[in-house]
């Protein structure tokens, strides 16, 4: 070899040498995602959020996490939603209700009691079949942002000035209800007038009267003190406050297939461990409210919303599609 061909090919060589130092300084590279949500961190959603991030960190070695953006920061879930579409937010968690807007068959977690009980929740919400399913659905109907996996605030329940024994003491009253097909469906069913607000409009609205009642999860009643303006809780736990985790497609794909996993499997440890540690919380809250002069109606008869509900939930799934025809089908054959 001359010389210059010798001097050449070592210049190729450190090129190349230097080439894959640069690769392997991007795969070692720290990366900090943003991870977005409405609600308080002390809700179920900031225990979501630590779940996620503690899996990231532990299959990444250290070398993903996120930084938590709770509280509406980055905007409330229709907001999110959107930033999420156009790659301005990493993840967030948003209501499958609110996640309806942009993909409708997402309504069908919000038919009323299609769950047993809690534990029929918690199975679901860890069941494989489930979750995949959710996420297609989202998958063929969105663009710009895709479902991970899903998680549960637990059971909703009415809270207003007066007491909901049973579904006649819920007739010609105004509900705040979330902006969806189900909700609007529902409750006219149980003889109410359904009201649609932003969530951080609701508490002025019960205290000035634009609505009688509001209904949510237990933690977000109080950690938003609610309780302030509506002082009595009753439990009908109507529906399942039922979540997802989104990731945008621009974060999804910068990422190496196997980051790629890792991702998807922290959403999975969500699925599997949030929804009791979100059931605990929910007592823990009834507990606190009951502590501080809050009246919890415990002994709610749920016969008559029962009755006024079954019907309407095969009705809803086959309108919003096919693929809620098949979560539903799902959810009921989870034992």
């Amino acid at each position: 070899m001359r010389p210059t061909q010798r001097l050449g090919f070592v210049g190729l060589l450190a090129a190349a040498v230097l080439a894959l130092a640069g690769t392997a300084d991007q795969a070692s590279a720290q990366r900090k995602f943003t991870f977005a949500y409405d609600q308080p961190k002390t809700t179920a959603y900031g225990i979501a959020a630590d779940i996620f991030d503690a899996k990231l960190k532990e299959l990444s070695g250290g070398k993903m996490s996120i930084d938590q953006f709770p509280g509406a920061q980055l905007g409330q879930e229709p907001v999110v939603l959107q930033k999420l579409r156009s790659g301005d937010i990493d993840f967030a968690i948003t209501s499958t209700a609110n996640a309806s807007t942009l993909a409708p068959q997402a309504g069908v977690f919000s038919l009323h009691f299609i769950f047993r009980d809690k534990d029929h929740l918690t199975k679901t919400l860890a069941d494989p079949g489930v979750s995949k399913a959710f996420r297609d659905m989202v998958k063929e109907s969105v663009q710009g942002t895709q479902v991970l996996g899903l998680m549960t605030m637990g059971m909703r329940n009415i809270y207003s000035k007066k007491e909901i024994k049973s579904v006649d003491d819920l007739k010609g009253q105004k509900v705040r209800v979330q902006a969806t097909k189900t909700e609007d469906t529902h409750f006219p069913a149980y003889g109410t007038q359904t009201v649609h607000m932003p969530f951080g409009e609701v508490y002025t609205s019960l205290q000035t009267g634009v609505v009688n009642a509001a209904e949510n999860g237990i933690n977000v009643y109080l950690a938003n003190k609610h309780y302030e303006v509506a002082p009595i809780l009753s439990m009908t736990e109507h529906e399942a406050n039922n979540n997802c985790i989104w990731v945008s497609d621009k974060t999804w794909n910068s990422l190496t297939p196997q980051q790629q996993q890792w991702v998807q499997a922290a959403a999975a440890e969500v699925g599997k461990t949030e929804p009791a540690l979100a059931l605990k919380l929910e007592k823990d809250s009834a507990d606190k409210l009951k502590s501080i002069g809050v009246k919890v109606v415990d002994n709610v008869d749920k016969t008559g919303f029962i009755k006024a509900a079954q019907p309407i939930q095969d009705q809803l799934a086959t309108e919003l599609g096919p693929h809620a025809v098949k979560i539903l089908k799902l959810v009921r054959e989870v034992k």
